[in-house]
């Protein structure tokens, strides 16, 4: 495995975007960036905003394309270029249909699983060689409810479930940037034991 050198949230830039389901990826960047007491700044060139920080021993960039979601691979190619990091050291941060909410995986390589977002950045790179951090949404129960549910705001339970799943990410994350995959997703696949 590689070193993680770069993290990047998926979501649609703007303040009418930034309570969407479909940008929760968003808030696992803004998580990372307060965590390295770092802030955003626009990059015109990566198509983006970017933030260098110093966390758990690591220096590591993160990003949030400012090209729309289905247009992130635009960002994230021009960022991989720019800072000639390779697909397998980059985590991408994305909202998934497939997961109840509060559900949270990791995973590297496979499928995009129809997520616009990564179906972009498949379409620039040419295959899926990169970690994913899966953010379970929950699905709305049929297919033509979909886009009005991503572009939705969750209610406050979900929100607090989703808000905890991203802390978890957080834990298991140093086992990531340490080379230790297995052990990380063996961490947070593995549902909490139940206080008797």
């Amino acid at each position: 495995m590689s070193q993680l050198k770069l993290i990047v949230g998926l979501g649609n830039p703007g303040r009418d975007y930034a309570d969407h389901r479909h940008n929760v990826g968003f808030w696992f960047a803004d998580l990372m960036a307060d965590l390295g007491a770092a802030r955003f700044g626009v990059e015109a060139k990566l198509h983006g905003e970017t933030a260098r920080i110093q966390w758990r021993g690591h220096d590591l960039r993160v990003l949030k394309p400012a090209t729309y979601m289905n247009r992130s691979g635009q960002s994230i190619s021009a960022a991989l270029r720019y800072w000639k990091i390779d697909p397998a050291e980059m985590l991408v941060a994305h909202d998934d249909l497939d997961l109840p909410v509060g559900t949270i995986r990791l995973k590297f390589d496979g499928g995009h699983g129809g997520q616009n977002g990564l179906r972009d950045l498949f379409a620039h790179l040419g295959h899926g060689k990169f970690h994913r951090l899966r953010i379970g949404i929950g699905h709305p129960g049929h297919k033509d409810k979909v886009t009005g549910w991503v572009l939705g705001r969750p209610g406050q339970a979900d929100e607090i479930e989703i808000r905890r799943a991203l802390d978890r990410a957080v834990d298991v994350l140093p086992l990531v940037l340490n080379d230790q995959l297995n052990e990380a997703m063996k961490r947070l696949h593995t549902p909490p034991t139940p206080a008797v």
